[in-house]
């Protein structure tokens, strides 16, 4: 008996698919009642119930061969749905096409054959294709889950990178200021800590307030005017509708890149403009600072280009579709123009 119990539960599957099935009997017995009439079959009611069981057990013979045959079948599983799709198509015009057909019909044995062969195929076969293709849409959500908790992982690592890159940049700058200017040492390292408290502890989330980040921006834009001093000319343009979210500690590398590569040049003036802009749900931000290249390129260090690859992959995980950045290079500029939408 408990053999007999497990070989039902293996044909079935799991219980919920017996609910199903009878749900689906009463709709699939219509069906064929309406056929049966319309070609005068005797018994209707009794040929009706037997064809309904037969295709129903034909449904679960399809799914267990489906769960047999299916990973051996070298085809490729979409090919395969396709195929199965358009033949049960055929088999289900061409039922209505044989109870049209007189001659066929006239010849009882050639009939039955002609309309239980194609009926039976088209049970087993939508068993079949819905067990593949039920297969294929699991397959699809394993991968993306798999592509999405690599790519939170890949997120999460990228994010820890840009504090220590930060902090690395900003104690070489301190340290140069230390032996020229150390009366203005206080003032950046209260700006610093300021800094560090919102990397460390207020940006480890996916996305962060837009308010929030515009706040550090203008704390990290401040600690450079201390630093650089006079030689500088700043134009500073916030949209103040700071709504929504983004990614934190994007704009950071671009506004660092353009102090640093403005400092690294011979001009006895450097400039840097910052814009900032909402618009329809997008931001729009642009960055032009004073840039040599001869200069800029002689200072190059090996961690130089951590902050901008950085920042492209981030772009790529978090803004898939929904960015667009550009950089440029002319005679004594740089400019970074960067489209991408809030959250």
């Amino acid at each position: 008996m408990r053999s007999a119990g497990n070989s039902f539960s293996s044909f079935f599957g799991k219980d919920i698919y017996i609910l199903y099935s009878a749900v689906l009997s009463v709709p699939v017995w219509m069906a064929l009642n309406a056929y049966v009439r319309a070609i005068h079959v005797a018994e209707e009611e009794f040929v009706t119930t037997v064809a309904s069981v037969l295709f129903i057990a034909g449904v679960f013979w399809g799914r267990n061969l489906a769960l047999l045959w299916g990973p051996k079948i070298r085809i490729a599983h979409n090919d395969l749905i396709k195929g199965l799709s358009v033949a049960i198509v055929v088999c289900v015009a061409w039922l209505f096409i044989h109870a049209d057909f007189q001659v066929i019909r006239s010849h009882e044995a050639i009939s039955i054959l002609l309309y239980w062969l194609p009926f039976i195929f088209i049970s087993v076969a939508t068993g079949f294709l819905v067990k593949i293709y039920r297969s294929v849409v699991q397959n699809q959500l394993r991968e993306a889950r798999t592509t999405a908790a690599n790519s939170h992982i890949e997120l999460q690592l990228l994010q820890s990178q840009m504090s220590p890159h930060f902090l690395f940049n900003t104690l070489n700058n301190l340290y140069g200021i230390s032996i020229t200017r150390h009366q203005e040492v206080p003032g950046l390292l209260l700006k610093l800590s300021e800094l560090l408290r919102y990397s460390v502890y207020e940006a480890k989330e996916m996305y962060v307030p837009l308010k929030d980040e515009l706040t550090y921006l203008r704390n990290y834009i401040d600690f450079e005017k201390l630093r650089i001093g006079d030689r500088l000319h700043l134009d500073l343009d916030f949209d103040e509708r700071s709504n929504g979210k983004i990614a934190p500690m994007l704009l950071i590398v671009f506004i660092e890149n353009a102090f640093k590569h403005s400092k690294n040049t011979h001009d006895e003036k450097i400039f840097v403009n910052i814009s900032l802009k909402l618009w329809e749900g997008q931001v729009f931000f642009s960055v032009k600072n004073s840039y040599s290249e001869l200069k800029n390129h002689e200072s190059k260090d090996k961690n130089s280009g951590l902050g901008l690859a950085n920042v492209r992959k981030r772009l790529e995980l978090l803004y898939p579709g929904e960015h667009e950045l550009k950089l440029k290079e002319s005679e004594g500029t740089f400019s970074v123009t960067l489209r991408l939408k809030i959250k």
